[in-house]
């Protein structure tokens, strides 16, 4: 007869998004309390999850034992990883042996960022994507001769430090495409600690109080002694500052004006009503002038259906007019209503957030973190 392994096994965030990426089975059994899961959890195509708080567990592990699966691997997750711990030694302890708890519980989940090669440039270098599941965020590394650029830091700026570091190459920008409303940027911390120059849309920067390069149309940048390209293209709606980034007449980064799935929304700043007019001209007038075969590189993914292979979130420009819905509305008041109305909920802790990327107040580590708590919901059709 076998015998069971009473050993307790935790699960990494990082094996969590490998799961993800490639599309494993996993049971999850989250113990937060109910709003909180209701709020946000971990999401995967072949990811079973259910909830049962904590507390209710507190005098016997039977409602777990009957509710999870005994034949798939079962992951138990919480806030910070105590009660999850707790939770799966008591279903080990009653003769499972195919428990898990995730290291760090959502609070790692939340600031986990892996790396995936998007693709090559025309001199030899290549493009990264660093990819958030736990948030949606999507960071980028540019790679050129030894120089690099990263597009929409997240705050675990640690993470571009060892990267650049183990690619051998010299942060040269860090370069925001808006001022973000949903994650506290880590762009200007990492231009402080490499020595790097840091860029932010003027239009979006009228109540910052800290110093910045202007990122403007027609003032181009280069990374590289061949050199690569980086040419802002001023793309309002999402912010009135909004600017996406052509580079190397291959890569479109849309910030958050467009998503593989969805569409920016305008009103993050309160002033739908007088953003609608620029989201529209943006998307419908000055995207289509553009080559069909760009690759679009969005700042986030709403729905876990937009990772592609290995995790990578990218689609053809000229896909995207095919199947984005929010590319596909030829009648304008449908338009307007679609992005002003019945929007889902604004993101956790924004205005906070704004304040934050605007230098106007300076919260610590973990308040940054109780801040970011929960989805991004940038996207119009995020819930």
């Amino acid at each position: 007869m076998e015998e069971r392994s009473t050993q307790l096994k935790e699960m990494t965030p990082h094996e969590l998004t490998e799961i993800i990426f490639h599309k494993e089975e996993l049971f999850i059994l989250d113990v937060r309390n109910q709003s909180e899961f209701q709020d946000w959890r971990i999401e995967g195509e072949n990811i079973d999850i259910i909830n049962i708080p904590y507390f209710d567990l507190l005098d016997g592990i039977e409602p777990a034992l009957h509710k999870t699966p005994e034949e798939k691997k079962v992951l138990v997750v919480c806030a910070k990883e105590g009660s999850s711990k707790f939770v799966a030694k008591q279903m080990v302890e009653a003769g499972r042996n195919n428990v898990y708890y995730l290291q760090g519980g959502m609070r790692a989940w939340s600031e986990h960022l892996e790396p995936i090669k998007v693709g090559d440039l025309s001199d030899g270098g290549s493009v990264y994507q660093f990819v958030r599941p736990g948030k949606g965020c999507l960071s980028y590394m540019i790679i050129s001769n030894g120089e690099a650029a990263v597009i929409d830091a997240v705050r675990i700026i640690e993470v571009f430090e060892q990267f650049a570091k183990e690619n051998n190459v010299q942060i040269k920008y860090t370069i925001d495409t808006h001022l973000h409303a949903d994650h506290i940027s880590g762009g200007r911390r990492l231009a402080e600690k490499t020595g790097a120059s840091y860029w932010l849309p003027p239009k979006d920067a009228t109540e910052v109080t800290f110093r910045y390069h202007p990122l403007v149309e027609g003032e181009n940048l280069t990374v590289g002694n061949i050199p690569i390209i980086i040419q802002p293209v001023h793309s309002p709606g999402h912010t009135i500052g909004s600017t996406s980034l052509i580079v190397d007449q291959r890569y479109l980064f849309t910030g958050d004006i467009l998503f593989l799935k969805s569409i920016g929304r305008p009103d993050l700043a309160g002033k739908a009503e007088e953003w609608v007019n620029d989201l529209r001209q943006t998307l419908y007038t000055l995207f289509p002038t553009f080559s069909d075969d760009l690759v679009v590189l969005p700042a986030h993914f709403g729905r876990i259906s937009e990772l592609g292979e290995g995790g990578k979130v990218s689609a053809r420009l000229g896909e995207l007019f095919k199947t984005n819905p929010g590319l596909n509305i030829r009648d304008e008041v449908e338009f307007r209503k679609l992005v002003t109305e019945n929007l889902p909920p604004q993101p956790n802790s924004y205005l906070g957030i704004r304040q934050t990327n605007m230098g106007k107040i300076t919260p610590s580590r973990d308040e940054e973190r109780e801040m970011e708590i929960g989805p991004n919901r940038c996207a119009v059709h995020d819930q």
